[in-house]
């Protein structure tokens, strides 16, 4: 009997030493919680540093476009609304008299319609077609371009025109001003 109590308790080591050994059972699925950050960004406007927009007669006009303008809107706002304007400076040349000088609401703007933009909402020209031109500014911004609605990011760029009338009595040379795109 006491030989079949030694194999009786041998044979329970056994089992309990594979049942220990036995390897682990893996669950089915499992889950990871993933986070990311959608950073805000900056509303920022380009435009080029600099424009030649021809020549032209005393009390005459002449026209030319700046290059392109973009507003690139970056903030991921749930309302991505924002309104470009521009204002210019004085135009002068060489001892800035009344005769050398004409002033920004001599100068006429029109935006004209975008050239590309990206992201949802809608974007307005301040001035479509050349019928809708305004004069410039040095106090009072004039709108260039709005967007309104949409959400994240958007882009839009445009072309704008400057038509620029001639004082009769200007005198004759190169005048330089400044003309500042802003957006908010």
């Amino acid at each position: 009997m006491r030989t079949a109590k030694i194999c009786l308790a041998g044979a329970a080591a056994a089992a309990m030493v594979g049942f220990l050994a036995a390897p682990a059972a893996a669950a089915p699925t499992d889950t990871t919680t993933t986070t990311f950050e959608v950073l805000a960004g900056t509303l920022d406007i380009d435009a080029p540093a600099a424009a030649d927009l021809g020549d032209g007669a005393p009390g005459g006009t002449i026209t030319g476009q700046l290059g392109t303008v973009t507003v690139t809107d970056s903030r991921g706002a749930a309302d991505a609304s924002w309104v470009a304007s521009v204002t210019a400076t004085v135009f002068q040349t060489g001892g800035a008299s009344q005769p050398e000088t004409v002033l920004p609401e001599e100068i006429n703007y029109w935006s004209g319609p975008l050239t590309a933009s990206t992201g949802d909402g809608t974007f307005t020209p301040g001035q479509a077609t050349g019928g809708d031109a305004d004069p410039l500014s040095s106090v009072t911004p004039l709108t260039a371009f709005t967007h309104s609605g949409g959400t994240g990011g958007n882009t839009v760029s445009w072309n704008p025109t400057l038509v620029v009338n001639v004082p009769l009595d200007s005198i004759a040379g190169v005048y330089t001003g400044t003309v500042t795109h802003s957006v908010a």
